[in-house]
């Protein structure tokens, strides 16, 4: 519902959920005809599933990235950092080797958390 009212950058979903799981719900972001505002929005999979089958579903399901849980707070914030600035300039993933200089999870307040 919150996709629904405002913008978002990115959105960490948790593969596994009560109600609807994220795969479900990412089926939802996807899917032209929902109510949600930015169908594109990167959505980064967190999953204790790590067997390849798993991944290949969320990929398969709309998901652009998956990190496994417990989540390494280095590869976080490389990938935030990587989805954040393909958001802010549009061009796609900025390449790894980069991600790592980018300010976009700074600009965001993460960097200092983890």
């Amino acid at each position: 519902e919150a996709l629904e009212k405002f913008p978002y950058d990115l959105v960490l979903m948790d593969v596994q959920m009560p109600e609807m799981d994220g795969i479900e719900a990412t089926g939802v972001i996807r899917d032209p005809t929902s109510a949600v505002l930015d169908h594109a929005v990167p959505v980064i999979a967190l999953t204790a599933h790590a067997m390849k089958k798993d991944h290949d579903r969320c990929l398969d399901t709309g998901m652009d990235d998956i990190l496994t849980k417990p989540i390494d707070p280095q590869q976080l914030l490389e990938t935030l950092n990587r989805y954040l600035a393909q958001t802010n300039t549009d061009t796609g993933p900025a390449s790894p080797e980069s991600s790592s200089a980018s300010p976009d999870a700074n600009r965001y307040g993460l960097s200092r958390e983890l």
